[in-house]
């Protein structure tokens, strides 16, 4: 699977305003569904963990999530190359394994879930 770079201009949230992306309470299960089905979600994700932004809901993560996320694994460098390898191998249709960078366990990825979900619910 080809990584977007220009990730950006394809996101479900482009007609967005940031009102509706930089909420706070249950406002971010709003922001969030936005993400659900976004085809650059991964890359959206790896993004704001890399750039390390601390406000807003980017990849379906708030930030107190990409903050505890940060805070589990602080040897990643970078995260596009880990959620790129686990989104590779999850379209590759066959569940594999992705070895952290930061020598943590193996990320055994379901069948069913969206690479960026799968990989950061079980990290």
């Amino acid at each position: 699977m080809v990584w977007t770079l220009e990730w950006a201009s394809r996101g479900a949230c482009k007609s967005s305003s940031a009102d509706e992306l930089f909420v706070q309470g249950s406002a971010q299960n709003r922001a969030k569904a936005i993400c659900g089905g976004c085809v650059v979600r991964t890359e959206c994700l790896a993004d704001a963990l890399d750039s390390r932004i601390e406000f807003g809901v980017w990849g379906g993560m708030t930030e107190r999530e990409r903050r505890a996320l940060l805070k589990r694994r602080p040897n990643v460098q970078s995260w596009r190359r880990l959620l790129e390898t686990a989104r590779d191998a999850h379209l590759g249709g066959v569940p594999g394994s992705v070895a952290a960078e930061d020598g943590a366990a193996v990320v055994e990825l379901p069948a069913q879930a969206a690479p960026a979900e799968a990989f950061t619910q079980a990290v």
